[in-house]
């Protein structure tokens, strides 16, 4: 009657709209977590899972509604395809087909349309969007591929080799960012950058052929022709982890022993059901602390992360600043008392455009350093706390060690970035600027640098953007990860990895349908031998 309105929403509905609406992933940790505990996802009952309505679930062409024809691999969507003989959508089938066929072709033949885009690998969808392009009547194009091979076993690399001429002899322009010597030798023309990384490269280094680069005395030259040896003695072990009965996706009752304190690759081609695999590890260890998943998703945090506060440097820099000059640590904050006051820290201003999107320009105050003038006044050693973010790693761990500006922490810190291959990137640098193997050995680098429990690491791919000379940087710091107690996993698909292993397990024989079975288990040497394992042949002839 006062005109209050009175009604109340219920609990219910408040988590309804607060936390069921949304996608588990974009939810805080701590939200996540009770949403994986309060809540039990079942597929719909009336269309379940298909998200179609009942008329699309009943319309049907030779026996197949659309539903059934989005669950089933490409493969058999071809052979479905191709029974279809009416003649008003003969074009159709037609383009379709060669979609299809594409699509089978570089190798994606083992997934099926209802696929979620999110559960695909970086190199998955990279062939995906291949397809359409390659079935497009354009020419005259420019193609840039980063890293087409990511993901890809060498079985793949041939196929997306072919894929990549394909491009090219329909008058396009194809420029390849990539490390794997056998798509580098595709290539008509070479350009090699560096002499080395960061600030030690940006320089054109060798223009030419494949032939000539082989020749020349380039990094990349000299190793072009590197062959890790595979093991002939192999570390011995007496327990495991054991996966019994794994039939996640397209693994067939898996029965497999993962052994402990030794290195192992887990092999097959793109598609055999590796990341499944791993994903029927025993939730208890997870659970636990003792297993740890380092992969190449996005760090979590916002576009004012970067290495220093991610690995926890920061803080040892900012007290040692704060020191030296007897003011506050969170004057060396720039997200708090340091900020430079026109861009609060960021570094960048946004600027509206109108018509035409925004963008990001540099502060035109702090000129990007994103602290206060009277900030950038303090300085230890002769540089300021803008200076010490922009050093790289190596550089960084120098000026930590010397005596007028001695940070044991940071250091440390340092230390352990430039040990798994990050020494060229800097302290202040952005996380979202990082390729998803800067990011897994950003990760990696975390956990060695703390006091975890894990002591086993399980690593997707931690090749990837590796170039050839850093592989046995890699392969070093596996081995003393194990040798001082770890279990070290590696899903993995690069030969030296493979051939440097203790243990190997081999998924497939081929993808999808085809693959799900353990093809072999065992030294790296005797997985050679194994006729019907594709990693085995290549293995051989990589020996």
């Amino acid at each position: 009657s006062s005109g209050i309105n009175m009604t109340y929403n219920g609990l219910v509905p408040r988590l309804k709209g607060s936390l069921l609406a949304k996608d588990p992933d974009s939810l805080q940790k701590n939200l996540r977590e009770y949403v994986d505990r309060a809540v039990t996802f079942v597929s719909c009952p009336d269309c379940g899972g298909t998200r179609l309505a009942e008329h699309a679930r009943t319309s049907k062409i030779n026996g197949k509604s659309i539903a059934d024809i989005s669950a089933v691999e490409l493969n058999e969507v071809l052979d479905w395809l191709r029974a279809v003989e009416d003649k008003r959508v003969a074009p159709l089938v037609d383009v379709l087909s060669s979609s299809l066929e594409t699509a089978i072709d570089i190798g994606l033949g083992y997934l099926t349309l209802s696929r979620p885009s999110g559960t695909m690998s970086g190199g998955e969808a990279q062939r995906a969007r291949m397809v359409r392009h390659l079935g497009s009547a354009l020419t005259d194009a420019t193609y840039v591929f980063d890293e087409p091979t990511a993901g890809l076993h060498p079985a793949d690399i041939e196929r997306m080799n072919r894929t990549l001429l394909q491009l090219r002899d329909k008058g396009n322009t194809v420029l390849v960012v990539e490390h794997k010597p056998e798509t580098i030798e595709i290539a008509d023309h070479v350009i090699d950058l560096g002499p080395r990384a960061g600030t030690h490269g940006g320089e054109i280094t060798f223009s030419g052929t494949f032939e000539e680069l082989k020749a020349s005395d380039t990094v990349t030259g000299k190793h072009l022709g590197d062959r890790v040896p595979v093991k002939a003695e192999v570390r011995k072990f007496s327990d495991a982890v054991e996966i019994r009965g794994a039939s996640k996706n397209n693994l067939d009752n898996v029965d497999v022993d993962i052994p402990l304190g030794v290195l192992s690759a887990i092999t097959g081609v793109a598609g055999s059901g590796k990341s499944s695999l791993m994903a029927c590890l025993p939730q208890d260890l997870l659970d636990s602390g003792r297993m740890l998943f380092v992969d190449q998703t996005a760090i979590r945090g916002s576009r004012r992360s970067n290495p220093a506060t991610y690995t926890g440097a920061l803080d040892s820099i900012r007290k040692a600043f704060a020191k030296e000059h007897g003011v506050k640590p969170g004057m060396f904050s720039a997200n708090s008392d340091g900020a430079c006051p026109h861009c609060n820290g960021a570094g960048v201003v946004w600027v509206d455009l109108g018509l035409m999107s925004g963008a990001d320009v540099p502060c035109e105050v702090c000129e990007g350093r994103r602290f206060n003038d009277e900030v950038l006044g303090y300085k230890l050693a002769d540089k300021n706390i803008a200076d010490v973010l922009e050093l790289p790693a190596d550089q960084a761990a120098q000026y930590f060690k010397d005596k007028e500006s001695k940070v044991a922490a940071a250091a440390k810190i340092c230390d352990t970035l430039v040990s798994v291959g990050l020494g060229y990137i800097t302290l202040g640098q952005s996380l979202n600027t990082l390729s998803g193997g800067e990011r897994q050995r950003l990760k990696l680098a975390v956990h060695l640098g703390s006091k975890a429990a894990a002591d086993i690491l399980v690593l997707d791919e931690p090749t990837t953007g590796l170039h050839l000379a850093d592989v046995d940087m890699l392969l070093g710091l596996l081995d003393t990860l194990v040798e001082s107690g770890n279990t070290v996993v590696c899903v993995e698909h690069h030969l030296a990895v493979v051939a440097h292993a203790d243990h190997v397990i081999d998924l497939g024989p081929g993808a999808g349908s085809d693959g799900g079975t353990i093809v072999f288990a065992g030294a790296p040497k005797d997985l050679m031998k194994v006729e019907n394992s594709q990693t085995g042949k290549y293995l051989a002839s990589y020996a």
